[in-house]
């Protein structure tokens, strides 16, 4: 069956682009392993979906523990997620992510411990415990109908922190066909609940709208260089890097380190945004910095940033930021406004954590001590 078979591409296709983003230098990051999770569950949802079709189900009734469980709460919790863990880190700390999975938590408990009567028959609920369970579907009810409409525009909220204009086009244009999916599913799921209408033709086209997700995320995500904005390194990655078995699912890495620095200059996007944090905003004064820090303001994983900034200046990352901080020191010793500040204040007001690191990395820089320096600056 055709239709049957778009679905099972779509769902390889989700659990394929799911695990390269999460295993992929180039794409891996904070904000897009929640992309990665909202493929996965797409995926999910469209396999429970292949199960009733194909009466699965019936057949094998274990199934039903996967198939009645809300998978739906999870995509507005994992889009939000996705947004809120590319914005400025100071609006992104007020937020509390775990509530996002509470509604999940909550129907999947529900589910499954109803199912262990039905399905399992592992005990029996009694007549009275039959209506409090209801009861507790009820709460369940509520919760969909509050809790996804108010994330959905919450994440819209949030969209305006986006510094980047075409990141945030793309974003949009992937909250809103998501967010019409999500609301699509709970009317219909609300007409078939309180009007009996028939909702199985219905439910089959918004899963066809899920296998376009699937692809235009794949599409957009890679093939336009949205999710990686060094459109050298996702080529170099799409024609070498990277195969994927088939078999297994799993994701090999081909590439040898040498053949990998070929596609990482100078020019490379994600370095020069680097440098612009260095030299505009003076990341390198916060004295808890490390790479994860930087990865996470850059959208990549904290192996590509060691990888980036190795080749091309041939430094390590603390050599290389504490370049910028010596640089910073070396300015104040020049500047008469900081006359009055000892060295090591200097030292701790560039970024460093003590006198000995302060010490050590400024004579590794300039082959002088502070002291020297200072003295022969005058």
């Amino acid at each position: 069956m055709i239709y049957t078979t778009l679905l099972n591409i779509a769902i390889f296709q989700g659990i394929v682009l799911g695990l390269i983003i999460l295993k992929s230098s180039i794409f891996n990051s904070d904000s897009n392993k929640y992309l990665a999770y909202l493929l996965f569950t797409l995926s999910i949802i469209l396999l429970n979906h292949v199960f009733d079709i194909q009466d699965a189900l019936t057949s094998y009734t274990f199934l039903r523990f996967i198939d009645d469980v809300e998978w739906v709460f999870l995509i507005p919790a994992f889009i939000f997620l996705f947004i809120i863990n590319r914005i400025d880190d100071t609006v992104k700390s007020k937020q509390k992510f775990y509530l996002c999975f509470l509604p999940f938590a909550y129907s999947a408990v529900l589910n499954i411990t109803y199912d262990l009567d039905l399905v399992a028959g592992i005990y029996k609920i009694p007549e009275s415990g039959v209506e409090f369970i209801n009861i507790l579907g009820l709460i369940q009810l509520i919760l969909a109908v509050t809790f996804i409409p108010f994330l959905v525009f919450y994440s819209y909220f949030m969209i305006r922190h986006l510094k980047d204009s075409q990141e945030k086009k793309w974003i949009i244009s992937l909250l809103t066909i998501v967010s019409s999916l999500l609301f699509a599913w709970l009317i219909t799921s609300l007409a078939g609940l309180f009007l009996a209408y028939d909702i199985s033709s219905t439910m089959s086209v918004l899963a066809l709208s899920v296998t376009f997700i699937i692809h235009w995320t794949a599409y957009i995500g890679i093939y336009k260089y949205k999710l990686a904005k060094n459109k050298e390194a996702v080529y170099h990655f799409l024609n070498n890097d990277a195969a994927v078995s088939y078999v297994n699912l799993q994701i090999v890495e081909n590439s040898t380190p040498e053949e990998y620095k070929e596609a990482i200059t100078a020019d490379n996007l994600y370095f020069r945004k680097l440098e612009l944090l260095c030299q505009e905003q003076h990341i390198y004064t916060d004295s808890t910095l490390n790479r994860e820090k930087v990865a996470e303001k850059l959208g990549i994983s904290p192996g590509y940033v060691s990888q980036i900034i190795n080749t091309i200046t041939g430094d390590n990352f603390a050599h290389y930021i504490n370049q910028y901080r010596v640089e910073a020191v070396k300015e104040m010793i020049t500047n008469s406004e900081y006359e009055n500040y000892n060295l090591l204040t200097m030292g701790l007001e560039s970024g460093f954590t003590s006198k000995t690191t302060f010490y050590k990395a400024f004579k590794k820089v300039t082959g002088q001590t502070p002291n020297e320096y200072k003295n022969t600056s005058k």
